[in-house]
Formats: structure tokens, sequence, C-alpha cells
């Protein structure tokens, strides 16, 4: 009921607020239409929900308000229209869909118009849902999705200039909506190649001048790049059929082509060091007059424009190395080959070539070409490397463990190249990544050998995460204000604070510095889990240990606990970081299990005995309850005592109380048993009280008194008088169970408010036994020195 009310309270907001107003409540009125069930309910549902079937009605209006909305005279009102029928359309979904058609050509009327790009944007979005949701109903996709997805396609090309897209990537009018078309053709061409058949030629001229440029020659942001990589991959799905795996191979062999051609211009100033695995593969011929800077004047194997210039190589070869790593990790149509042993032999190419270090040079330069040519190389070798990395990566997640056999091939090229790059953020970066995954596949596996050769990464990792020298230049600093003011003054950089350019610089190196940071702390731990242990050496694992304490990097300082140097002889243990843990993560539960292990409770077996010990305190709080009627035989009693009382617990001694020892009495000793009585008396009203019994309607409820034991004798079997306690109700006896083992039968008769027990050892010998129960003393216990004595 509430979900029609805010049905009617939409449909009536919608009809009475201006057009104008509409723009500054869309927000409000698509938020509340994700609440409407109308949309999707049965219409037995709806009928039953509301007798007077006001929600057709009011749906029906909804749409067709959303119709005029979608073809009104003002941008606000087209833009209005949009939004809500895209949340319409997610709350409805085949309940809407079915009657969207009006709604499609609309959308693609707007296209063609005037439109601002905000409005222009929301169509594209919205058209490209309409297309993914009808993707699950075949009847959906014949009547809207095939009549208008090429003329959606033809749209957007338009859009960005798609005719002219092969001679400029300055070319394309609209660079706010290329990500936006991108974007649509990245998910709509998996699910509909056969409509986008016949516009590949197009999309090709569109992305390739994408693909060739790169950030610095073009205004067009990162995304734009990937998206456009993407799709280009994408297009083998439009292949005819049982061809798309031929021809994606196609295009990567393509793609590899290229790129070796590429690398015979950038690297012409260097002497490479690196054959060939391929014997089919030949070293591209050099022209015999050459420019002064590397260029490329003819279309490479992948149909790229030339490029000029060593900047615009070493950008060639990387966007070209980021499209060979969308090649492995994307999706494809069918079952694929893919050739690593060329990958590996072309990254194992480009990666021979590293920065020298100190008298290194001689080796690797061509006294053809310059040393100015040759060191602007080496100025951008980090970022093809950190390309060649980023292949890597693509290659170890996409295969995961079916790469095992090139794994310790990929560590050492790594390794290599970070040996001699380091200094490089970007390719770090890339390093920590790239180990974060092998180190789960290869880690534990790893000799004395790879561990020491990984210790360099390592140690940059601290040093990335710590910087080691940070307090150093604090005290240097200090100690250069104090010993010169005002230098200090003068050297002080005053542009950093009024220029706010230089404030975006840094925010960007930050930022930088913020994904390397992440980099390393996600490795961190890691390298603590997989790597053996007893192969670290020793100034390794105590950097390790200080990154993750100063960093309060939880997982490291857990895995450090976890996995302990272990004790080698010679050396000195080192202590765990169990302290620092416990003291930043105490709540944590992980830590509770490491500082106070719990171990599972083992039960014993049912046919374990225990000792009487067990049981003592359990003795002191138990309290036997029987209850007898006073008009009850012996043997009704007889039979209620052994209903009521078991063998092992029948006998227990009230609590603060202890068992009565026999005492046979003389007629010399009668007035000590008299005295001894009227102490009895008082005793026993500071025991507590017995439970009342629950009785049927037809029992007598006795009145409840104190408790008295008594010890019965298992020698005699005459009758025994108790004296009678501060009532003549009964009360619950106490006998111990070895003195009761003898006993056949147990009658209790009360006569004058006194109870007699008379207790029998056998059938025969009750009437025969001339021997008569002496009386019993209902003394306190004494101690046992008194009854040595």
């Amino acid at each position: 009921m509430a979900s029609s009310t805010s049905l009617r309270a939409i449909t009536h907001r919608l009809t009475t607020t201006p057009v104008d107003e509409l723009p500054y409540v869309a927000s409000y009125l698509a938020a509340s239409l994700s609440d409407c069930s109308e949309f999707t309910a049965n219409p037995e549902t709806r009928k039953k929900a509301n007798a007077d079937g006001n929600d057709a009605l009011q749906i029906n209006k909804l749409k067709t308000r959303l119709t005029s909305l979608l073809q009104d005279r003002s941008f606000g009102g087209r833009w209005t229209g949009i939004v809500l029928i895209k949340a319409t359309l997610e709350a409805g979904r085949w309940e809407i869909l079915r009657d969207c058609a009006p709604w499609v050509r609309g959308l693609l009327a707007i296209l063609s118009k005037q439109d601002p790009v905000s409005t222009k944007k929301l169509s594209i979005i919205t058209l490209t849902r309409i297309f993914h949701l009808t993707y699950q109903y075949p009847t959906l996709v014949r009547e809207i999705t095939t009549p208008n997805l090429p003329g959606f396609i033809t749209a957007l090309l338009n859009l960005v200039n798609g005719k002219r897209a092969s001679d400029s990537v300055k070319s394309v009018r609209e660079l706010p909506l290329l990500e936006t078309v991108l974007s649509a053709f990245v998910e709509l061409i998996g699910r509909h190649p056969t409509i986008f058949r016949p516009f590949v030629s197009q999309l090709q001229k569109l992305i390739l001048p994408i693909i060739a440029s790169s950030t610095a020659t073009c205004p067009l942001s990162s995304k734009a790049f990937h998206l456009s990589q993407e799709l280009y991959v994408a297009l083998h799905h439009c292949a005819p059929k049982n061809t798309s795996g031929e021809q994606w191979a196609s295009a990567c062999k393509n793609t590899m082509t290229s790129i070796h051609q590429a690398a015979d211009h950038v690297f012409r100033s260097v002497t490479e060091q690196w054959e060939s695995s391929d014997p089919s593969y030949k070293h591209g011929k050099m022209p015999r007059v050459m420019s002064d800077t590397p260029e490329f004047t003819e279309s490479d194997a992948l149909g790229l424009p030339s490029w000029h210039g060593l900047p615009a190589g070493a950008a060639r070869l990387a966007a070209l190395l980021n499209l060979l790593s969308k090649f492995i990790s994307i999706r494809t149509a069918s079952a694929i080959n893919i050739p690593l042993g060329a990958i590996i032999d072309l990254v194992s190419r480009l990666t021979s070539v590293t920065v020298p270090k100190a008298n290194e040079d001689v080796v690797q330069s061509n006294s053809e070409f310059s040393r100015e040519e040759r060191n602007g190389l080496y100025m951008e070798l980090p970022m093809i490397h950190t390309a060649c990395i980023d292949v890597f990566r693509a290659i170890v997640s996409t295969l995961q463990t079916g790469v095992t056999p090139l794994l310790h091939t990929i560590f050492e090229q790594t390794l290599w190249v970070l040996e001699a790059e380091n200094f490089n953020n970007g390719l770090r970066e890339s390093s920590y990544l790239l180990m974060s995954e092998l180190l789960p596949l290869v880690g534990r596996s790893f000799a004395k050998a790879n561990v020491f050769s990984m210790s360099a990464l390592i140690q940059q990792c601290c040093r990335d995460l710590v910087p080691g020298d940070s307090n150093r230049a604090t005290q240097e600093k200090q100690t250069t204000s104090k010993g010169n003011s005002k230098n200090t003054q003068v050297n002080m950089n005053v542009d950093a604070l009024l220029n706010p350019t230089l404030k975006e610089s840094n925010s960007i190196k930050e930022s930088i510095s913020e994904r390397q940071n992440l980099a390393a702390m996600t490795l961190l731990p890691l390298l603590y889990n997989y790597l053996p242990t007893e192969y670290l050496p020793l100034p390794v694992r105590t950097e390790m240990e200080r990154a993750a304490i100063l960093t309060a990097n939880r997982s490291a300082m857990v895995a450090s606990v976890m996995n302990p140097m272990p004790p080698i002889k010679g050396r000195r243990p080192i202590p765990s970081i169990l302290p620092f843990l416990t003291r930043r993560y105490a709540e944590h539960l992980e830590v509770e299990c490491l500082v106070r292990p719990r171990m599972p409770v083992l039960l014993g077996n049912s046919s374990e005995h225990f000792d009487a010990e067990d049981y003592e305190e359990n003795e002191d709080l138990a309290q036997a309850e029987v209850v007898v009627a006073p008009s009850a035989g012996i043997q009704d009693l007889s039979s209620n005592m052994a209903n009521r009382i078991q063998p092992k617990d029948m006998f227990i001694a009230p609590p603060a109380t202890t068992q009565n020892k026999r005492i046979l009495t003389t007629e010399s000793e009668a007035d000590d048993q008299m005295g001894s009585n009227s102490s009895q008396k008082d005793s026993e009203q500071s025991l507590p009280q017995a439970k009342k019994a629950r009785l049927g309607n037809n029992d007598v409820v006795p009145a409840v008194s104190a408790s008295v034991p008594v010890t019965l004798s298992e020698v005699s079997a005459s009758p025994a008088a108790v004296p009678q306690a501060a009532s003549s109700t009964p009360f619950i006896s106490s006998v111990k169970e070895s003195e009761v083992s003898g006993l056949n039968s147990v009658a209790v008769t009360q006569s004058s408010g006194a109870l007699n027990f008379t207790s029998s050892g056998t059938a025969n010998n009750v009437d025969d036994s001339d021997d008569e129960m002496p009386t019993l003393n209902i003394e306190p216990d004494t101690d046992d020195d008194d009854d040595d004595e």
C-alpha cells in the first residue's frame, strides 16, 4: 500500500510541477521510483493490493509523462526525462522494457540534436543499459535491440567524428564523450558481435590513432587509452563463425611485430646483446641514410601511423606493450593459444638494455650515434621496462599455475631490471605488484640463491615504506638552522607557497607515492608468509620488522610473529615483535589468539572413574528430599524410598552438618545423654529447611521441619527410637551407603510424635534375633582424636 501511494505521489508531482523546476527534484524522484514494486507485480497481485485498479492507471500516466518530457522543447525537460526513464527501467525491468521502443527512438533523436554534453552522455548511458537489459529476452532483442542498435552505433561514430579519425587524434570534436562512447562499444560488442561486424573498419580508424598516441601529445586521459586498447582486442568477436581465434592470433602477432619494428629504431644507439630464440624472426634492415633522430616513416604491421623522434618511439613501444597485455588478460570468444615463447623472447630483448652504471657505458654504446641520443634512450628506458613488467603481470594473473615453468625466468628478468633502475617510482610499483602475484605461486620453492638475489628488492621495499634518511635530514636542517639562520631564510622556497601550480605538482607526486606505498604494504606480509625464513639474511629480516612496526602494518606484524626466524647455531635468536603487535592491535581477534591460545576442551572417556574427593564440594550443596505420608504402610513406604532415593545418592548429609557416630550408652551415661539431647534441639533450629514436596490432590501435605541426620546400624535388627524433633512432622534421613548395603527393608512408623526405624538384615533372622539396637545418640560429630582416646 505504501508503494502504491509513492507511485501516485510521484506521478502527481511530475504532472503538477513546472518543467523548469523538474531538474531540481529529478534526483529525489529517481530515488523514490526505486522503491515502487508495482512495476514487477503480477496483474492478480495488483488487483488484490488495489481493488480500484489505480496502479495500472498510475503506471500508464507515468509512462505518458516521461514520453512527453523526452520530447520537450527545453533542455531541462529532456534531461529530467532521461534521468527518470533510466530509474524506471531499473525498477521495472521486463514490465517497462517491453514498452520502451518509443523511448529508444526519442533517446536516439537526442544524440543528433544540439543538446548539452551531459544530456548526450546520459542518453548514451541509458541506451546502453536498455540494450544490456534486453539481452536476456530474445523477444525483446528482436523487437528493440536489433532494429535500433545499428543506428545507435552510427550516431556514436558521428559524435566522435569517426570519418576523419585516421588523420589525427585532434580531429575528435567532442573529447568529453569519447570515454562514454568507447565504454558503450566495449560493453555491447561482445553481446551483439554480428551487429557490429559492418562497423569494424570504422572502429579501427577510430581507435588506432588513439593507441598510437600518448598522453604527452594529445589531451586524452589514460582511461580513454585503456578503453581503446580493450575495444581493439574485442574486435575479434566480430569475426566470421569459427574464425575468432585465428583473428586474435593474427592481431597479437602483428602487435609483437610492430614492437620489434619500433625497437629496431629506438635501440639503434646501443649494441644489443640479445639473440632471438625464434629462427623465423629476422632483424629489420636499417636504411642506409639515417636521420639525426630515430623515426619510422612507414605504417607498421598493425597499421599504426608513422612516428618521429625518440620520445615518440618510446611512447609507441610502451603503448604497444600495454596493448599486448590486453591481448593476454581480456576474455576471448573462443579457445586460443597464447604465444608465450614469442612474448618472453620479445620482453627479453627489451629488458636486455638497461641504464648502465658507472664505467659501463662503453660496453653498450654504438659509436655511430651521438651520446645525446643514447642519454635520451636511458631516460626513456624505465617507462618501457615498466610496460614490460606489466606484461609479466598479465601473464601471471591470467595463467596462474599454468605459467609455473616460466616463473623463474620472469623473476630473474624483473630483478635484473629493478637492480639497474630502482630510482624510478613506476618501475618499483610494478615490481612490487608483480612479486605480490608471483610469490604465492612459487615463493616456497625458492632456493637460498633466489632469496639472496631478492634482498635488494626487499630492502628497497622497506626504504619506500620507511625512508631511512628522514631523521638524518631533519637533524641536518636543525644544525644548519642553529648555525646560520640568515642563510636558511634566504634559501627558503617562497614560490612554493605562492604558486598554486607547484602545489598541484606536489599532489601528483603524493598520489604516485601513495600507490607505491600501497603496493609495498601489500608485498611486505607476503615476504614473511611465502619466503623460506631460514634463508633470509639477518639485516634484511631486521629491516622488514622495523618497517612493519613503524608503518603499523598489522598483516605484516602478524606474519612476522607466525613465521619466526629458526634458531641457528652460533647466532643469537631474534626476539619476537609480539609486544608491539599487542600494544597496537590488542582488540583484534587474531592478536588475541596469538597472545592467549585456547586449546579445544578434551573430554574424558565414559568409563573413567572419578575419586570421591571430586564430589565433596557438591555434597555440601546437595540436599536429599524424602517426603513420607503419615498413614503410609511399610510396603508403600519402602517402595517410595526405593524410587525416590538412588543407592548412590541415598544418604547425603545436609549442609553445615556431619554424620553422627554410633556410641553405645549404658545406664551410667543416661544423665549425659539427656544433656546432649537438649543441646541437639538447639542445633536443629539452625539447620536448613527441607523443600516442599509436590503431591497429588489426595495426598496429605505434611509440615516442614528441620532435618535431623539419623544413622542406622546394620548389626542389630531391633527397632530404635529416635528423639522427637521440634515438630511432629517427618524429616529427611541421611544414612551412609555402606551401612544400608546389608539392609533388606526399612520400616518407618510414627507413634506419639516419634519416628521409629526398623531394619532387618535377612528375612529369616528378623524374629529370631534377641539383640536390641541401642538408643541412637544424635549428638554432633566429635573429632577423631576423641574417638581414639
